[in-house]
Formats: structure tokens, C-alpha cells, sequence
């Protein structure tokens, strides 16, 4: 495991206890990195932490039951990371969630409130929260999972396309201290954005055997996607939106 290409990076995961979480949480392990995954749910947290320590018997990877609404808290998960591993390389943001509706008419700005708390707000915390410290990393990186209908909305799509718009725009501001930061030489930290169509993993594909699911990402591709971001420069990185299925 000291001989990955992220061998001594601390990198803490936010939303690790999902399908995309746990091929995160491998394929971070794999790669050499010491991992901190964080859910709101203890119990998928465990498994997905069980899992990958399972796999990779050499890596550390631990969980860490955390309120990303919670802005406090999000800054004291912050701190005990960087206190216990002595640095943080990266925050990759995975927390997610998704409501629509039939036509534009009928959309509920209940689904704008729900939405907004867990696409936008986690990311602010979470931002706010680390930004120092992966500042003060020589490869530190903050990874926003996107969708494509940020950049392409449709009329059913209304409240997500939209929460999926300003965690985005939020983490360009975020990108943008980064370049400041880095002066004439440039960022030597970077935040990033993936962007999906949408996310398939197994249990879905056996639920549904007959589906094509054309143009999504697989969350094991997600992940390798996700490893790549720390294989780059920042200055490569930095502010960009990097697409992983067609782009519009």
C-alpha cells in the first residue's frame, strides 16, 4: 500500500456510505491514501469502512459520523482529521439526493428546500471547513461530484438542476481562492468538479438486467476519475469542470 500513486495522502470523504462512497473508499485505499469517510447513517458508514479496510488490508480507513448541516461540526471533523493524521490532502464530496417532478408546473419548492440542504449546504460546510488545510497541502484537492443537468436543465429537473448549479458555482469561488492563494507560481491546491449524467453500480444493473443506462458513469469509474484529479497539476485541475459523459 506505501507504494500507491496517493501513498501519504489523508483524504476524507463526505457521503461514504453509498454505492459511489464505498468505490471511493476502495479505490482511495488501493491507491495508497489514508481514508476518513463520513455519513450520516452509522450503519452503511461501518460496512462501507469494513469493506474497504477488508480489501486492503494495508491501508487505514476510518469512519467518522458526521452532521454536514452542522456547520460546527463539519469544521471540528475538519480539525480532528488534520490532528490525527498531521495534514489533509483532499475532500471529495459525495453527498447526494434527488427529487423531480412530472412538469415544471408542478414542482414543489418543498424539493427546492430539501435539495438546496444537501446538494449546496453540505458543500458550503464542508468547503468552509477544509479549505485551510488543503491550502496548506502540497496536493491538496476538493472533488465536487455534478450532474449534467447543471448545465443543461430540464422543465422536471427544476430544483436539482438548480442545487446542482450553485454547489457548483460555489465550488469555482472555492477554486478561485486557490488561484490567489498560489500567486505567480500557481495553485498548488485545486478544487475540481466531476460531472455525471448519472451514477450505475451492480445492484442496479441486477435490478433492471435489461437496461442499457446509456451515458452513465459507473461508480467504480466514478472512482478511478476521482484518483485522477490528485494524478494531474492543480493548475489543470483548478476551477475546471471535467466531464465524464457527453458533454452538452
Amino acid at each position: 500500500m506505501g507504494n500507491g500513486a496517493l501513498s501519504g495522502a489523508v483524504i476524507a470523504v463526505a457521503g461514504a456510505g453509498g454505492p459511489a462512497g464505498r468505490a471511493t473508499l476502495l479505490r482511495l485505499a488501493e491507491a495508497g491514501a489514508t481514508v476518513i469517510g463520513s455519513d450520516n447513517d452509522p450503519e452503511r458508514l461501518a460496512e462501507a469502512v469494513d469493506a474497504a479496510s477488508y480489501a486492503h488490508g494495508g491501508a487505514t480507513v476510518t469512519g467518522d459520523t458526521v452532521d454536514l448541516l452542522d456547520l460546527k461540526a463539519a469544521h471540528e471533523w475538519a480539525t480532528r482529521v488534520e490532528k490525527d493524521f498531521g495534514r489533509v490532502d483532499g475532500l471529495v464530496h459525495l453527498v447526494g439526493g434527488w427529487r423531480g417532478s412530472e412538469t415544471f408546473t408542478r414542482t414543489s419548492l418543498d424539493d427546492w428546500d430539501f435539495l438546496e440542504m444537501l446538494l449546496v449546504r453540505t458543500v458550503q460546510h464542508t468547503s468552509l471547513a477544509f479549505h485551510e488545510g488543503l491550502q496548506r497541502s502540497d496536493r491538496g484537492r476538493y472533488v465536487l461530484i455534478s450532474a449534467e443537468g447543471a448545465s443543461r436543465p430540464t422543465a422536471g429537473n427544476a430544483a436539482y438542476a438548480a442545487a446542482k448549479a450553485a454547489a457548483e458555482a460555489w465550488t469555482l469561488a472555492m477554486a478561485d481562492y486557490f488561484r490567489k492563494a498560489g500567486g505567480a507560481g500557481g495553485p498548488t491546491s485545486a478544487a475540481a468538479i466531476l460531472v455525471v449524467k448519472a451514477l450505475v453500480h451492480e445492484a442496479m444493473r441486477a435490478e433492471r438486467p435489461n437496461a442499457k443506462f446509456a451515458g452513465f458513469t459507473d461508480v467504480k469509474d466514478l472512482a478511478e476519475a476521482i484518483v485522477g484529479v490528485w494524478e494531474k497539476p492543480a493548475a489543470e485541475v483548478n476551477g475546471k469542470r471535467l466531464w465524464l459523459t457527453e458533454k452538452p
